[in-house]
């Protein structure tokens, strides 16, 4: 993420808050992960990127308050994903915040899609975020309340190309995002959606040029492309008390690409 300590907001509710973060090993979700640990957060991380797990959780522990947790989780098993989230609250003594961050945008033709690739692409991109925020209720009730960030995506609000299941399942997203807003807020469990754009991470850079990569920041409103820290600072201002009136909306970082 290479954020300086000093250099931005610090959010006391968050110190010793429990945090789950799934994909928690590269790109935004490494970010994600460092931000937390460094607001004091206690983290649990899962992945199925070992060494890249351990490689976080390296970096991260020397001087941490808390070091974060790994486990490795095949999100797409709904059982596992179970067992994660009571794992979770039992390593961390209780869970307030869930950040459904995993996804796969591997790009793929109309033609091409079949009935097991379908539902494929949404067990890895939307079926997991609500059992993992189902099974997360009942802890996040036993605390009192908690929040429930889950990732959406841009793409589907500018209908980029070669991606329908990507964008079908990330749209689906906001709106079980609504859904679990109205049927948990009286419990104290706020959900809200983060819609990013174009992050720079490996993963993204794969898929572009550099005329690519160019031809997205002439259609954003501001220069320069959106690091996973960007992305961290919005996460941590919604799961921190400051956000305590914010649910049931997406909230946006995309440089104005719209």
């Amino acid at each position: 993420m290479s954020s300086t300590p000093g250099t931005r907001a610090i959010y006391p509710s968050l110190q010793g808050k429990r945090v789950l973060v799934t994909g928690g090993a590269s790109g935004i979700g490494a970010g994600l992960v460092e931000a937390f640990v460094l607001q004091g957060a206690r983290v649990l991380f899962c992945d199925i990127a070992d060494a890249a797990a351990q490689a976080v959780i390296a970096r991260l522990s020397p001087g941490a308050a808390y070091a974060p947790l790994y486990r490795r989780c095949d999100l797409t098993d709904v059982e596992a994903v179970r067992a994660l989230v009571t794992e979770a609250e039992t390593a961390l003594g209780g869970l307030d915040v869930l950040v459904n961050n995993a996804g796969n945008d591997d790009r793929h033709k109309l033609e091409d899609v079949t009935p097991a690739y379908w539902d494929d692409r949404m067990a890895v991109n939307l079926r997991h975020l609500f059992f993992a925020a189902q099974a997360a209720v009942p802890a996040m009730r036993r605390a009192g309340g908690g929040v429930i960030l889950n990732f959406g995506s841009i793409s589907w609000h500018l209908g980029l190309p070669d991606m329908p299941l990507y964008q079908t399942a990330k749209a689906a997203i906001e709106g079980m995002t609504r859904a679990l807003a109205r049927d948990l807020g009286r419990d104290g469990i706020r959900v809200v959606a983060i819609v990013p754009g174009n992050v720079q991470t490996p993963r993204q850079e794969k898929w572009y040029t550099a005329e690519g990569e160019a031809g997205i920041v002439a259609a954003q409103c501001l220069d320069g492309r959106i690091q996973p820290a960007d992305v961290a600072a919005l996460v941590l201002f919604l799961a921190s008390d400051d956000a305590r009136m914010c649910t049931g909306h997406g909230y946006f970082v995309d440089v104005g690409w719209r």
